[in-house]
């Protein structure tokens, strides 16, 4: 009994331990934060490739808790326009930040 009364603090532990390495903090993303940025970062890319007038290859894009970071070099500052507003068009996405420059 006495084994037994020292197995379910020390189990609570490490369900504890498990759960606080999941969570997020301002600077690291929790497990879901990142599948959910994954799936934003996807379907960004893929708006950005369903558009003619963009060079997806040349726009690089990363997210971050929903906010959308493109980089790269583009032609004029009408696709970096088209860019941004098609990143803010995903679902998902709170803020976009641009890096991108004209070539």
């Amino acid at each position: 009994m006495k084994l037994f009364n020292l197995f379910i603090p020390f189990l609570l532990v490490i369900m504890l331990a498990s759960f606080l390495g999941c969570a997020s903090t301002s600077t690291k993303e929790g497990t879901g934060e990142y599948f959910d940025d994954s799936v934003i970062t996807a379907k960004v890319k893929t708006e950005i490739f369903k558009d003619d007038s963009l060079k997806s290859s040349e726009i690089n894009v990363e997210t971050f808790k929903g906010v959308v970071q493109l980089s790269g070099f583009v032609n004029s500052q009408a696709d970096i326009d088209k860019a941004v507003k098609v990143a803010r068009s995903v679902k998902g996405v709170t803020s976009v930040k641009n890096d991108m420059r004209v070539k």
